[in-house]
């Protein structure tokens, strides 16, 4: 099965739009396709009880961040600093890109 090509990457600046962090800004971590959702940083943050285990792992409670379906994130644009929908174009030298709908400025690096 192919890999689903997704609007968000690693390391893009996203804004939730749905869920108990409505409004939210933060980095993109990882990102889970097979499940295609995305772990951002600082947000989302779930305690897990951990049991004491292997040579230096401490048990406790530990907060973390949990993943976020990416159909309630929103990618947030560089340039005009706002939450925008991405297009995808094709330059002249063959490269694929997204860019910002609102203001056109490429995503990609």
């Amino acid at each position: 099965m192919a890999k689903k090509k997704l609007h968000i990457r690693k390391d893009d600046k996203v804004m939730v739009i749905a869920g108990k962090e409505k409004g939210k800004i933060g980095t993109v971590l990882k990102m889970i396709t097979k499940e295609e959702k995305a772990i951002v940083e600082k947000l989302n943050i779930v305690k897990r009880h951990t049991r004491p285990g292997g040579k230096a792992a401490k048990g406790g409670i530990i907060e973390k961040e949990a993943p976020i379906h990416i159909s309630n994130l929103i990618l947030v644009c560089g340039k005009c600093a706002e939450a925008t929908r991405v297009g995808k174009k094709v330059l002249e030298d063959g490269n694929k890109v997204r860019f910002c709908k609102k203001c056109g400025e490429i995503l990609d690096k």
